[in-house]
């Protein structure tokens, strides 16, 4: 009525037996995890730096493209040149939200794996995208005032 199982199981339900599937350990998977937040922030800085222009996008991309490649054992990330877009104020406003939630990420995975370097720039770039978030809002309430 039913086929018998002919093949071992890739379960391991008994304690002590091995299996032959490869493990990864818990800091490989934060690497795998920061290089991954770092390596989104560096998309949506770079989406910024083509929306509005700046050297601090510029050496941040530099330097967010820089760990992310020693997370990554050396392989580089693929950076896109966005196309150039008119700069809009929600636009930037989001894009800023989205760099500021991505950089908050990549600092607590950074914090947990004790790299210091990492979260250094992770904290520096929330604080530069909450800057800009503060700036966005005080140009707001001066153009609704006036």
């Amino acid at each position: 009525m039913y086929e018998p199982i002919r093949t071992k199981s890739v379960h391991s339900t008994m304690a002590g037996t091995s299996s032959d599937f490869p493990h990864r350990s818990r800091e490989e998977e934060l690497d795998i995890q920061l290089a991954g937040h770092l390596a989104a922030l560096l998309t949506v800085t770079d989406e910024l730096c083509a929306t509005a222009p700046s050297a601090d996008l510029d050496t941040a991309g530099t330097r967010l493209a820089q760990q992310v490649a020693r997370l990554r054992g050396g392989r580089t990330q693929v950076r896109s040149t966005p196309r150039a877009v008119a700069p809009t104020k929600p636009c930037l406003a989001a894009l800023h939200e989205r760099a500021h939630a991505l950089a908050g990420r990549a600092l607590l995975v950074a914090a947990s794996r004790a790299d210091t370097a990492a979260a250094i720039l992770a904290a520096q770039r929330m604080d530069a995208h909450a800057a800009a978030l503060v700036e966005h809002v005080e140009n707001k309430e001066l153009s609704t005032a006036g």
